[in-house]
């Protein structure tokens, strides 16, 4: 049975860790409201941090409903991501969503995510086939 916990070492914890993943994106998945940047770390497991600012969330409340959806969402899906450091943005609009909505956003960029991309993702798709 896997372990769905959200341990300490699931999170980005230091600013070195952020710039890192700031510095080094390899994927990059967005929409409306989320930006969510990957970089490949050395760590045995995918870590997750988050920025949102309080020009985007202005109330506490807001920014703690979308980091526990998305804690919630990385918890469940962490096991199918590739060991990368993910950095999640909020952009403005996101306080007028519901949690549904955020919970099947972020849902789907995880999926983006675990697409193969690159300059083989297209020679590894057709070879499926």
């Amino acid at each position: 049975m896997q372990d769905l916990a959200f341990r300490r070492t699931s999170r980005l914890l230091t600013p070195k860790d952020f710039k890192r993943v700031f510095d080094n994106t390899a994927l990059r998945g967005s929409t409306p409201h989320l930006l969510v940047l990957a970089s490949p770390n050395e760590s045995s497991n995918p870590r997750v941090g988050f920025v949102l600012a309080k020009k985007q969330l202005k109330r506490a409340v807001d920014r703690n409903r979308v980091k526990r959806l998305i804690r919630e969402s990385f918890r469940q899906h962490q096991h199918d991501l590739a060991n990368n450091d993910f950095v999640i943005l909020a952009r403005s609009g996101i306080v007028q969503l519901d949690n549904h909505q955020i919970r099947a956003m972020i849902d789907s960029l995880w999926f983006r995510l675990k697409q193969p991309h690159g300059k083989n993702a297209g020679k590894e798709r057709k070879k499926r086939r």
